[in-house]
């Protein structure tokens, strides 16, 4: 149970999720980059937190200098896919079309491990055959964990923008109820003063 234990506090240790807020200037554009095998599972999770109207550009670029994705004016996103190629392969988020507000950006680049072929041994049977499963089920175990903790982060960021637009609308029926609310004591006044005038009797002297 302990060799259980430690080898998925160590593969929890070991995974390559982060989550990250950035902020993207308008007319900027803000890269990142990552050197990994052929083969490697590669993914991109990302969600605006705040700024404008919640939207931003983003692009995958593989080695070879060709668009692996690429969307435009998103709000939130998830893409996987494996290299192809190895080498460099780079996320950018481009505010470019946005005049003079800033966004925050939260992203997730989450890298897998590269599958590699089982070694076998001379009598053709698996040399890990006893731990392969045990080991299948921590790594999917992780990466659950990974994804609950990745998705809890991201429902806080809709909760808060959620948040702000309600408080937002709230704030505006708010201010427009009183603005009519002034309107009709305003008509009710005058016209009052207007009938206390036309009922007047006016003598001549």
């Amino acid at each position: 149970m302990r060799w259980l234990v430690s080898c998925l506090i160590l593969i929890l240790l070991s995974s390559c999720a982060n989550c990250y807020f950035i902020t993207v200037d308008a007319h900027a554009e803000e890269c990142f980059f990552d050197t990994v095998e052929a083969g490697t599972k590669m993914g991109l999770t990302f969600e605006i937190a705040e700024g404008g109207f919640l939207d931003i550009d983003v692009k995958i670029i593989g080695p070879d200098g060709s668009i692996i994705y690429q969307g435009d004016q998103e709000s939130s996103g998830k893409y996987t896919f494996a290299a192809h190629h190895p080498g460099v392969y780079t996320y950018c988020f481009g505010n470019q079309k946005s005049s003079m507000t800033p966004k925050v950006v939260m992203f997730n680049m989450d890298i897998g491990e590269n599958s590699k072929p089982l070694e076998e041994t001379s009598d053709g049977k698996n040399a890990d055959e006893n731990h392969n499963k045990i080991d299948d089920m921590i790594k999917e175990l992780s990466t659950s964990l990974w994804g609950v903790k990745n998705e809890q982060e991201y429902m806080q960021v809709r909760d808060r923008n959620h948040r702000a637009i309600n408080e937002s609308t709230n704030s505006c029926v708010v201010m427009w109820a009183f603005f009519e609310a002034m309107i009709l004591v305003c008509m009710t006044i005058g016209q009052i003063f207007y009938l206390k005038r036309f009922f007047e009797v006016r003598r001549v002297v």
